[in-house]
């Protein structure tokens, strides 16, 4: 068995071919996706983050609004750039989402990707410590923040209060139990998915990856992962973690399919992104039983425990839904997912 979610960037742009015209229109077919996939009996409602882009960027708003028009789905992100948060009051924002959402959050961070900006963090109010780099930052922000969902408190209290305290240190409100087990490390290289392990946080691992062998991407991607499991294990930690790999995968089943993804296949791509060289993951796109076939042979989905479909989501709801389906229907089953 296999959770499958889906993944949205979340584009909007205003031309004629875009389903997603505007900021708005993004949002609120985010939310008809998410309930869309819930009845298709798909696992994960997941949101891509970026910044200074004509892309999803708030997450909470969106997962809070997800979680009040679902019951079942996972609800997550896929990731949030620690440069940019405040832990502290990303501590209070994922509180109340996951409380609206019943405990059905999935929270994704990482250092970041690529950005729109120069050191857009810096708009935001934040730069690297004394001999920091950005990325040092964008852990030491998931360092604080793991430690405030722990819900231990920390904070002295007034002596006159306007309303009357618990004993003892404060902590954060509201308070979501659970939580801090459901914090997932977006990982690109093997050396931060070992300490995302360490750090007791499951492990995103995208469609790209560091280039560190040369090998193709899903044979370094497991590599990574079974890395990870075996850091979790010498980490001593008392439960067990999740996997996720993501995909851009597409049953080609009617005519509209084979017009959009007929040419989307193809092999891995060598790139250099944030001076790093990277393997890029290949598209699938191909008939459900051809699709079967190469699926059967990706190392690294066979060995994650959730996929995360990316979904081209200007295409508009109905079209994704459609995508969603053709997969639970034709592909999931024959591969034992289902």
């Amino acid at each position: 068995m296999k959770k499958i979610g889906f993944l949205s960037f979340g584009h909007w742009s205003p031309t004629a071919q875009s389903a997603t015209r505007s900021a708005s229109d993004v949002l609120l077919q985010s939310i008809e996706l998410a309930e869309a996939a819930e009845q298709l009996g798909v696992d994960g409602a997941y949101y891509r983050v970026h910044h200074f882009a004509r892309q999803l960027a708030s997450p909470f708003p969106l997962l809070a609004a997800v979680g009040a028009r679902t019951k079942r789905i996972e609800i997550g992100t896929g990731v949030i750039d620690m440069r940019y948060e405040n832990p502290f009051y990303m501590a209070e924002d994922s509180g109340a989402a996951d409380l609206i959402a019943g405990g059905r959050l999935q929270l994704g961070i990482s250092r970041g990707s690529p950005e729109q900006v120069i050191e857009g963090w810096r708009y935001f109010g934040y730069a690297p410590g004394e001999g920091e780099s950005d990325a040092d930052m964008g852990r030491r922000h998931a360092e604080v923040y793991l430690e405030l969902l722990k819900g231990e408190g920390f904070a002295q209290p007034n002596p006159r209060p306007m309303f009357p305290n618990p004993p003892g240190l404060l902590r954060l409100e509201p308070h979501a139990a659970g939580l801090r087990r459901r914090i997932w490390w977006g990982s690109a290289s093997d050396s931060t998915a070992v300490w995302a392990a360490r750090q007791g946080m499951n492990l995103q691992s995208s469609t790209l990856k560091k280039d560190e062998s040369g090998e193709p991407f899903h044979v370094q991607q497991a590599r990574q992962i079974r890395a990870y499991r075996a850091a979790w294990t010498d980490a001593g930690h008392d439960w067990q973690p999740r996997v996720s790999v993501s995909r851009s995968i597409f049953a080609l089943v009617d005519d509209r399919d084979r017009a959009f993804f007929g040419q989307a296949g193809g092999d891995d791509q060598i790139g250099v992104i944030d001076a790093m060289r990277a393997v890029f993951g290949r598209s699938y796109a191909d008939e459900p039983d051809r699709l079967v076939e190469q699926l059967r042979a990706d190392e690294a989905i066979a060995e994650a425990d959730t996929l995360l479909l990316t979904v081209p989501n200007q295409l508009g709801v109905d079209y994704n839904a459609h995508v969603l389906e053709a997969i639970m229907t034709h592909v999931a089953p024959a591969l034992g997912w289902r």
